[in-house]
């Protein structure tokens, strides 16, 4: 994993310094959303995975972490649960997880980041009608609308797999109702920004409706962050500091309102608490490298909190903003 220091040396707190040029602060808000890692296992091994997720990690939340986590939750009013991982989905006590927060009133809903080929994997057979009845929104990821530029980022077969899981859920009704939601995820494959959102959408939903009769809501269009296994390629293909420097230079002052930090607590598979997901990666914890446990923090006192900032915020702010939710301006 790449850490804060091996970022870049040189530009040290460099983020810190522009949002003080720009008279900006980075200020915890009300939290609306909990975002949970369940875990680094996964069925894929994508070439621009912050998380370093893949088939051999061990990383899995306990029964005991998601009862102590769902205790906390009902102590508050927070409405939305993001559930990601690696796959979410492969987590022993994923339907367990999924049950108890459909019991909760005030948690109106649920997403679960779906990586697609895993509703075709072997065993998991349950997992779209699981999804349907219990009403969960899936967010999933399917970095083009072409096969050549999928399967070069998250392996070979994956487009195909993701097609045929995106007409399955269609089938189901995800994509084509109101109350199904279905959005899709778009990671530029190498090292550049991501188009316009609005218009990449366009082309996403032509291209799969004419190619394959598949029909989604919305695409978030996210940056590639500096971390995990895209830094690991960048450092190793010599153009970490390029890259770097590209987000730097596209720095949207606009963008800081919007960023997910604001509104999203971010939670690890031990149940330790970040600002985001991202740092959550890096280990960038609330209280000097150990973050406290969520159950240790009393909901009433997270607003207006100082944020955890490095040099790879420039990740989210730059050109149109990225977030877990895709462009911010």
């Amino acid at each position: 994993m790449l850490t804060r220091q091996k970022i870049d040396p040189s530009v040290n707190q460099l983020f810190s310094r522009t949002l003080a040029d720009h008279k900006l602060s980075c200020h915890r808000g009300r939290t609306d959303i909990l975002q949970l890692n369940l875990g680094k296992v996964c069925n894929l091994t994508c070439a621009h995975c912050h998380v370093n997720a893949g088939p051999k990690r061990r990383e899995i939340i306990t029964r005991e972490t998601i009862d102590r986590i769902i205790g906390w939750l009902a102590g508050t009013e927070i409405q939305t649960v993001d559930l990601t991982g690696g796959a979410p989905e492969m987590m022993p006590d994923f339907r367990y997880l999924v049950e108890q927060l459909r019991k909760m009133p005030h948690v109106e809903t649920i997403i679960d980041r779906c990586n697609l080929t895993i509703l075709l994997e072997s065993g998991y057979e349950w997992l779209a009608d699981f999804l349907l009845l219990h009403r969960v929104k899936i967010v999933a990821s399917m970095p083009c609308y072409e096969l050549k530029n999928v399967d070069a980022q998250r392996g070979n077969g994956v487009f195909n797999s993701s097609v045929h899981a995106l007409q399955l859920l269609n089938r189901l009704g995800y994509g084509r109702t109101a109350d199904l939601p279905l959005d899709l995820v778009y990671n530029p494959n190498g090292d550049f920004l991501p188009p316009d959102q609005t218009e990449l959408e366009a082309d996403y939903k032509r291209e799969l409706k004419k190619r394959f009769d598949i029909d989604f809501h919305r695409l978030y269009a996210i940056t590639n962050m500096p971390i995990g296994r895209f830094a690991s390629w960048l450092k190793h293909s010599g153009k970490l500091d390029a890259y770097m420097q590209l987000l730097v230079q596209a720095f949207n002052p606009a963008s800081v309102a919007g960023l997910m930090c604001r509104n999203t607590l971010s939670v690890g598979w031990r149940g330790e608490v970040y600002d985001c997901d991202f740092n959550q990666q890096l280990e960038m914890g609330w209280k000097n490298g150990a973050p406290p446990f969520l159950w240790d923090l009393d909901p009433e006192r997270l607003d207006g909190r100082q944020i955890a900032i490095d040099n790879h915020c420039f990740g989210c702010t730059a050109g149109a903003g990225s977030s877990c939710a895709g462009a911010l301006v």
